[in-house]
């Protein structure tokens, strides 16, 4: 068993390395929640700027991706292209992910 961390009182336990993720584009959505959850920990213990903190940034945008689409074809019906409300979203995720405050 991994030792775990804690980042801060109250806050989900951080394992103290995360697994690796080949294609965080192709996990499936139930997964991507519970993995959001250990990587949104683990971000707020890293420091900005280092490669861990991208690779953890990165990997939750990617993994997220599919909830953006999700919501997107949603609204696909109305006037603005899916292209259009794809962007949007994408940058409302980055902008959650970089806000993020448990």
């Amino acid at each position: 068993m991994e030792p775990e961390t804690t980042s801060k009182v109250g806050a989900v336990p951080a394992p103290a390395v995360l697994p690796h993720i080949e294609a965080p584009q192709r996990v499936a959505p139930a997964d991507a929640r519970e993995l959001s959850k250990l990587f949104l920990a683990r971000l707020e213990t890293v420091e900005e700027g280092t490669p861990e903190y991208q690779y953890v940034r990165n990997t939750l945008i990617e993994m997220n991706l599919s909830l953006v689409r999700y919501v997107a074809r949603r609204f696909s019906s109305r006037r603005e292209s899916l292209e259009d409300v794809l962007q949007v979203g994408t940058i409302g995720l980055i902008k959650a992910i970089d806000r993020y405050e448990p």
